[in-house]
């Protein structure tokens, strides 16, 4: 079995709102959930300090995730009500993000890519984000990794 390092940061109690427009059901109408997002990461060797993420160095990760998910609304680029939203937007009734896809996973996928972005500058390819699990309840979560 092949060892390595790997370690794990998880920001909570962001509050923002979406809806599937595709869905038949209930999950078409705007709800919201306080996301949590973990982030899972591995090194192909440790830093200075012998780790392999510095957390308090994943400032420009946090910054994203208030940016894209704090008190904001979330809809597809797709959605046929998107006029509707930019108005709300407009009239400062909703802190509006568009997005390809509204889904949990979508942003989990978001996530990583952005983990990745971040990390690339930071640690000159030392280290990745290989996984993001996205949750919206104690109940459900996305997971999205990369092999």
């Amino acid at each position: 079995m092949k060892e390595k390092f790997t370690s794990s940061k998880t920001y909570k109690n962001l509050p923002c709102a979406h809806r599937q427009w595709k869905h038949e059901g209930h999950c078409a109408y705007i709800h919201g959930y306080s996301r949590e997002y973990t982030f899972y990461f591995e090194a192909k060797e440790m830093d200075e300090h012998g780790w392999v993420v510095g957390f308090g160095d994943l400032k420009k990760l946090e910054k994203y995730l208030l940016e894209m998910y704090d008190h904001t609304m979330i809809i597809a680029e797709d959605d046929p009500e998107l006029a509707t939203f930019q108005e709300l937007h407009k009239n400062g009734l909703c802190d509006l993000r568009v997005v390809p896809e509204a889904s949990l996973e979508s942003s989990a996928k978001s996530a990583l890519n952005k983990a990745n972005e971040i990390l690339l500058e930071m640690t000159k390819d030392r280290a990745r984000c290989f996984k993001v699990e996205a949750r919206e309840n104690d109940k459900n979560s996305a997971i999205y990794t990369l092999e």
